[in-house]
């Protein structure tokens, strides 16, 4: 859990550089399509750590009162997050399709 958090929070901290260091048209043509795969990525990581979280707490993790209850909540709410801004599919795609287009051109 631990590693699917850091390098999600690595990722977003390289996209957050880029973004202040490009003019906004810059941004617009080449920040579109990593941002879909960062959200598309995030989404699932978050739909795995809640897994893996009620897992560890058991009984406990799908309380609303008591120790599990941000658990709970976070196993309860996480889907928000994939769907609210575009759909994992949506964004996956336009992140693969900008990628495609700036691919560099085969040299035979």
């Amino acid at each position: 859990m631990i590693a699917l958090t850091e390098s999600h929070q690595s990722w977003l901290e390289t996209v957050t550089y880029q973004m202040n260091q490009m003019p906004y048209k810059e941004q617009a043509k080449h920040l579109g399509g990593p941002i879909g795969l960062l959200k598309m990525s995030a989404t699932r990581a978050a739909h795995e750590i809640a897994d893996e979280a009620v897992q560890i707490w058991g009984g406990r993790g799908l309380t609303r009162t008591g120790m599990g209850r941000v658990i709970e909540m976070f196993n309860r709410t996480y889907k928000f997050d994939a769907i609210l801004g575009g759909a994992e599919e949506v964004l996956g795609d336009l992140g693969v399709r900008q990628a495609m287009k700036f691919m560099p051109k085969a040299k035979l």
